[in-house]
């Protein structure tokens, strides 16, 4: 990561994106260059990244991914990962509903419920604590080992996603497969 000058602006590349000319407000800068900063502590979470993701099924894990970064307003992280699901093949329409996927049920498998759900419970820790309920229901649809990753992934991103909110890094710049 490196400093951007405050005047940069993002153009979005979209289908959907206003005429050339349009008005955007100006890019912010990042804060602090963590992982050039802390470079064995990226390396570690890296490494600690790829362990928690074996055996996860890709699409679910950015599933996954995405709500955690949604829940924590994680710009950069949202950018990454819905570049990465669309990448890999997930649809616009699962993407979008996400964000309100107790309405949409109709558009994810009772096993992504599942994991979405115990996201939101692990993500959102200050609620108390994760209910019995969300890990049993996630319990009958992960054998223990696969739950045990499926946790790992979830922790993963919560950090991910506390270095680049509190850094302020700067989405729009991702392109897929760029942080493997």
């Amino acid at each position: 990561m490196t400093t951007q000058d405050t005047t940069t602006q993002h153009t979005p590349t979209t289908p959907d994106a206003p005429a050339a000319g349009a008005p955007y407000a100006p890019e912010h800068s990042p804060r602090l260059a963590w992982a050039e900063l802390a470079p064995d502590v990226y390396k570690a979470m890296v490494r600690l990244d790829a362990a928690a993701r074996r055996g996860v099924d890709p699409t679910l894990l950015e599933l996954v991914k995405i709500r955690a970064s949604q829940l924590n307003h994680c710009a950069f992280c949202l950018d990454m990962h819905t570049k990465d699901a669309l990448a890999a093949g997930e649809s616009v329409e699962r993407i979008v509903q996400l964000g309100a996927w107790e309405e949409s049920r109709h558009f994810y498998t009772e096993k992504e419920i599942a994991a979405i759900e115990l996201t939101e419970a692990v993500t959102v820790i200050t609620e108390g604590f994760v209910p019995d309920a969300v890990y049993e229901r996630a319990a009958r649809h992960f054998e223990e080992a696969d739950l045990a990753q499926l946790i790992a992934s979830i922790t993963v991103i919560n950090a991910w996603n506390r270095f680049a909110v509190t850094c302020r890094m700067v989405p729009g710049h991702y392109r897929p497969g760029g942080h493997r």
